[in-house]
């Protein structure tokens, strides 16, 4: 079984007034699902209120992360799943959960990390 990077950022959550609860509603029943099923890792999402630090090696932190990559934000979720086909299969229940496409990503898992 392998384990499944299924994301998005928070760009893509375009969500019309007056349709959040249902997203919250819909995307954590997804979540229960998986629980409920066996395959839930872990989840969650970047708190954007906090900045990111970038310490280096020898201790030293500077504000931000690295300059030249893309902004890190949005929520992740963690599958273990047997296939491809069932990791998608849950990457479409999580899109229509929250209403926006989801990126899905075979995640590298070290069992001695």
């Amino acid at each position: 079984m392998a384990k499944y990077l299924i994301s998005f950022p928070s760009a893509a959550m375009v969500v019309p007034d007056g349709e959040w609860e249902a997203v919250i509603r819909d995307s954590h029943a997804v979540i229960e699902e998986a629980k409920a099923a066996g395959v839930y890792v872990f989840g969650g999402g970047i708190d954007e209120g906090v900045p990111p630090v970038l310490v280096s090696a020898d201790g030293r932190v500077a504000e931000g992360g690295y300059p030249w990559a893309p902004r890190l934000d949005g929520g992740f979720t963690v599958l273990e799943l047997p296939s491809r086909e069932e990791a998608i299969a849950w990457a479409t229940r999580m899109a229509n959960g929250c209403r926006c496409a989801q990126e899905l990503r075979v995640f590298g898992f070290d069992p001695q990390s």
